[in-house]
């Protein structure tokens, strides 16, 4: 049975950014996952990317919760969450997986019908839950990705060069695992910088990702993120080829990276899904950091529908 207990008592020291956000844990069937919640209104869950934890929302959390019921997990694996076993072919870590967690992250909640948010890995768990659980979503807004199965079906030199940790991540033996380990701060901050302006990012929560991300336990996990997507979520998003998801879908990107480069935004997700809207806004990847503003405004448009319910 799913259940609320404290929040274990390392508290981030972000935390103050969250002030007036009740900090819990919630028992799923198979994971505990730590999260922050506040504010009233219709409820939209946050869910974030790599190699991040909720922290990742605190620029943009505040200003939502003036309006909506703001949910901020952290996803099985990641930050103060815990770390379920792998599962056969990775299923531990699918994003079928992390998308049932959040649904029974919501139940506990209270919440019935919501809108999603999500940010790189946090969107496919939001894509994801727009498939296996479309009659429990009011919008979905998914920031700076495309499917999976596009990133794989697309891969070239240059995606490949841009995207070179999805092919070190996946590697098998704990190759990977050890190669971070011997130093996860420097992995970190270097992706960070690598994909985005490091002055974007507040010092508390640079200091929350480093935190998390020293955990091998962790780094692991992450891993196994990676390798389901390269393994149980092709065969899942495989099947469902051909679908068209009736919810209507904000996609958002960074303009000052590749994704614009490589895909039509807009019209892969045209073709899974029937209402799209979204433009690429002036940052890197890490959009509710370094385009809090730009991001904050197109949220607040879109959700504003959720919120006339």
């Amino acid at each position: 049975m799913r259940s609320l207990r404290a929040y274990p008592s390392a508290q981030p020291r972000i935390a103050l950014v969250f002030e007036g956000f009740v900090r819990a844990t919630i028992s799923t069937q198979e994971a505990e996952i730590a999260v922050v919640h506040g504010g009233q209104g219709p409820p939209v869950l946050l869910l974030h990317g790599y190699p991040q934890t909720h922290v990742m929302w605190h620029a943009v959390a505040p200003t939502l919760a003036d309006r909506f019921t703001v949910v901020c997990p952290d996803l099985r694996g990641y930050g103060d969450s815990s770390h379920p076993p792998d599962g056969e072919n990775h299923e531990g870590y699918s994003k079928r997986a992390m998308a049932r967690d959040q649904v029974e992250l919501m139940d506990a909640l209270g919440h019935r019908r919501f809108a999603v948010v999500g940010h790189d890995r946090g969107a496919r768990v939001a894509h994801r839950l727009a498939l296996d659980h479309t009659d429990r979503l009011e919008r979905v807004a998914v920031l700076d990705i495309v499917p999976t199965y596009e990133v794989f079906r697309a891969t070239d030199q240059a995606l490949a060069t841009g995207m070179f940790h999805w092919f070190f991540l996946i590697q098998p033996d704990g190759l990977p695992e050890r190669m971070i380990g011997a130093d996860p701060d420097y992995w970190l901050r270097e992706l960070l910088a690598r994909w985005g302006a490091a002055a974007a990012f507040a010092p508390q929560a640079l200091e929350e990702y480093v935190r998390c991300f020293r955990d091998p336990a962790t780094i692991h996990a992450t891993c196994e993120d990676y390798r389901a997507g390269a393994s149980i979520d092709l065969e899942h998003d495989s099947a469902d080829l051909g679908r068209v998801v009736d919810v209507p879908l904000l996609a958002l990107w960074g303009g000052e990276q590749g994704l614009a480069r490589l895909f039509d935004v807009l019209a892969v997700w045209r073709a899974r899904f029937r209402s799209v809207e979204g433009r690429a806004l002036p940052c890197g990847h890490f959009l509710p950091e370094e385009a809090t503003k730009e991001t904050l405004r197109e949220l607040l448009r879109f959700l504003a529908r959720h919120e006339r319910g």
